[in-house]
């Protein structure tokens, strides 16, 4: 019996060293961007950023092709908070888990939407697009709003402005870069933080 006690005390060491070690709640916070500088970030594309007043802005293109920041680090697992501004016809996009660094679309990473004039608008703003749609889309325009994206293995969560948007479950794209877009309008970026899951 003794034997049999010492066993089952043992098992439940383990079980809860290993429950301890599924559920640790990540990194530290980092600031990707605090109205400063572009530090972590490389530029690719035809959009005209430029630091304003403690945010990074675009609201046009110098060429044809949309615009992007890009992170120099790759992320797998992670929370990301943005907070953004966009016009009523902008045109932007979270996208994440990047296959190439150098070719931004919602083709080659996850692309949490920011798009309140979509055509299509299940795709459109707090969606990601081609993967998860939403119904009724909210609207971004005009205001300033918090995405909070969580990729934890096959799992995104997408949360604008403490509601959540969508869920998805998907192995498609496992690592990557981040990109900030500028499509058209007018699009602000003011603070962008990150933790590693």
């Amino acid at each position: 019996m003794k034997h049999l006690s010492r066993i089952t005390m043992g098992l439940l060491v383990i079980a809860s060293t290993v429950f301890g070690c599924a559920t640790m709640s990540g990194g530290d916070w980092v600031t990707l961007f605090d109205g400063k500088d572009l530090d972590h970030w490389y530029i690719i594309g035809d959009a005209d950023w430029k630091l304003e007043n403690g945010l990074v802005m675009a609201d046009r293109k110098i060429g044809k092709d949309n615009g992007y920041l890009v992170t120099r680090k790759n992320y797998s697992n992670f929370q990301l908070k943005v907070e953004f501004w966009v016009s009523h016809d902008a045109n932007s996009g979270i996208f994440m888990r990047c296959k190439d660094g150098k070719k931004i679309a919602d083709s080659l990473c996850y692309e949490a939407n920011i798009f309140d004039q979509r055509g299509d608008p299940y795709f459109g703003t707090g969606a990601i697009v081609k993967f998860a749609g939403v119904d009724p889309m909210p609207k971004a325009g005009g205001k300033w709003n918090t995405y909070e994206i969580t990729a934890d293995g096959p799992n995104l969560t997408l949360v604008l402005n403490g509601v959540k948007t969508v869920e998805l479950n998907n192995k498609k794209y496992k690592k990557g870069p981040i990109a900030l877009q500028y499509g058209k309008g007018i699009v602000k970026f003011r603070k962008v933080e990150i933790r590693e899951l």
